[in-house]
């Protein structure tokens, strides 16, 4: 008998839908029963495409008492009552890319309007008017509290971010627009509010001050994306068809999804998580490759790196206090906060003691595109033009334990790198282009899917660069003043390659001579 074909929602965030017409479903149901009957006003954020939006959907169909799409799920065993409410689902990425609050007030007008049960009434001209008739209205005609969920509830701001003029008139709407939440309180079952970024309760949600925050909750950390433990149950058959287009084991197969698609956790006590977009495509598509990048790195972020001056070769397991990255986006005193929010950073360790998280890139997806989105705009170069003229001969190069014919490859390279504006007065100031050339070896290396540290911390002192490659580690250190056989004797007398003795992969100490002249490797020492 010939296989049914699997069915993979990509792209399709209803509930209803992916149940009804057979898609693969990974049930998250008993995690959405547990959330709605957590407290009533709850807020969410998760990076995007991370399921947030079929995370909507259930909850409305479950608060609706459409019992026969849990038929088989988890939730079966944990509701007995299926009471049906009335609910409100508002989706506000309509109304992303309004350039001002007039615009946006419009777009909200339009949105709610043309909802289901909206009825016009006299005294009801703003949006945050028009929701609180609609919340009265449905509570009188049913006699029941209703629900409210809201969707992408950031999305109308976050391409103003760095535009503090258009931020507050939009802000301003906003806030008028959440008013009948707190307003409405007794008439409120359930509400909850999910997006990409954390805006402060006090800009945006006004005297909303009942919400509730679950995004680092270690009770919620899977309630989007896919664990080990769904992968290899509900998900086995999958990687297994897709070892059997590759030609390898289920087992290495499951490796290089882990490595490509992993490595995401929401808490301290967090399991890791995969993203479930690329997975699923993957899946669809039969080929492992990076998929969460294909609309581009988004725009309010480089945005944002570029206003704070971010230095992206800093942000590898960086030790911060949970204050750093879970703090209202308008705050931000650096980018970090939204790095974390939008998934370009997760958690990776947390120390109880001093209450410290350990932030790193969360998988190889993340660190290519991460490095391809940026690297236009940090060095002025295509990414393109990178990987066609010069990745493959360098990587077959270290791949070979070739270091001298890889830095052969990295001179010829270097040599046309154009000296971007944006690094000319930091570079100045600091008397010294090391600072550049970290980052072009930080953005190449990452690039090539190769793990790199800039400034790495050792007892006595920071290492310039460090890379390592599945059978051996490579501590480089750049200078522009002084030779190669300095900077390879600072490495010996400072302990930078000490670390790594007892690691079991090969130690090969580097070090590069740049010429300040010519912007490129001038000479370098090895030793191995």
């Amino acid at each position: 008998m010939e296989q049914q074909v699997r069915r993979y929602p990509v792209g399709i965030q209803t509930f209803s839908r992916i149940i009804r017409e057979g898609y693969v479903y990974v049930d998250k149901t008993d995690l959405v029963w547990q959330l709605a009957h957590f407290t009533t006003f709850v807020f969410l954020s998760r990076p995007r495409r991370f399921g947030k939006s079929l995370l909507t959907s259930t909850l409305d169909a479950y608060w609706r008492g459409e019992k026969d799409l849990f038929q088989g799920l988890k939730m079966m065993d944990l509701e007995t009552t299926w009471a049906q409410y009335p609910v409100i689902h508002l989706d506000l990425s309509i109304v992303k890319g309004k350039t001002d609050a007039d615009d946006l007030q419009r777009g909200l007008l339009w949105l709610l309007t043309n909802m289901d049960g909206y009825e016009p009434e006299e005294l009801q001209e703003t949006p945050g008017e028009i929701l609180n008739g609609m919340i009265n209205r449905l509570y009188k005609r049913t006699g029941k509290q209703v629900v409210v969920i809201i969707d992408e509830y950031d999305a109308p701001l976050l391409d103003v971010l760095h535009k503090p003029e258009a931020l507050d008139g939009m802000r301003a709407v906003m806030q008028e627009f959440y008013l009948p939440l707190k307003f409405n309180e007794p008439l409120i079952k359930f509400c909850f509010i999910t997006g990409i970024t954390k805006f402060s309760q006090l800009s945006i949600f006004s005297t909303l001050n009942n919400l509730t925050n679950v995004t680092l909750d270690p009770r919620f950390s899977a309630i989007c994306g896919i664990t080990e433990e769904e992968l290899a149950s509900t998900l086995k058959q999958d990687v297994e068809s897709l070892a059997g287009v590759y030609g390898i084991t289920p087992d290495e197969m499951h490796r290089r999804l882990k490595t490509r698609y992993d490595g995401y956790h929401f808490s301290e006590n967090s399991p890791e998580v995969y993203n479930p977009f690329s997975l699923l495509k993957a899946f669809l598509r039969r080929k492992v490759a990076n998929y969460w990048f294909e609309s581009g790195t988004p725009t309010f972020l480089i945005r944002q790196l570029q206003h704070f001056h971010t230095d992206i070769t800093a942000l590898d397991r960086l030790e911060v206090p949970a204050s750093s990255f879970d703090q209202p986006t308008e705050n931000m005193h650096d980018a970090l906060p939204l790095l974390y929010q939008t998934g370009y950073l997760t958690i990776k360790d947390y120390d109880p003691e001093g209450e410290l998280y350990t932030l790193s890139i969360p998988n190889q997806e993340v660190r290519i595109g991460y490095t391809e989105g940026l690297l236009p705009a940090f060095t002025g170069l295509n990414s393109g033009d990178v990987q066609a003229g010069f990745a493959l001969r360098f990587w077959r190069a270290l791949k070979e334990g070739d270091i001298d014919l890889a830095l052969r490859h990295m001179q010829a390279y270097l040599a046309g790198l154009p000296y971007v504006e944006g690094f000319k007065k930091k570079l100045q100031e600091a008397a010294t282009a090391e600072g550049f050339y970290e980052y072009t070896f930080y953005l190449i290396f990452s690039m090539l899917n190769v793990y790199v540290r800039t400034q790495v911390k050792v007892a006595q002192g920071r290492a310039d660069v460090v890379v390592f490659m599945s059978d051996a580690i490579y501590v480089f250190e750049l200078k522009v003043v002084g030779s190669a056989e300095m900077a390879l004797s600072q490495i010996n007398a400072r302990g930078y390659a000490d670390p790594y003795r007892t690691d079991g992969r090969r130690v090969v100490k580097v070090g590069v001579k740049i010429n300040k002249e010519t912007r490129t490797i001038e000479d370098w020492a090895v030793e191995a």
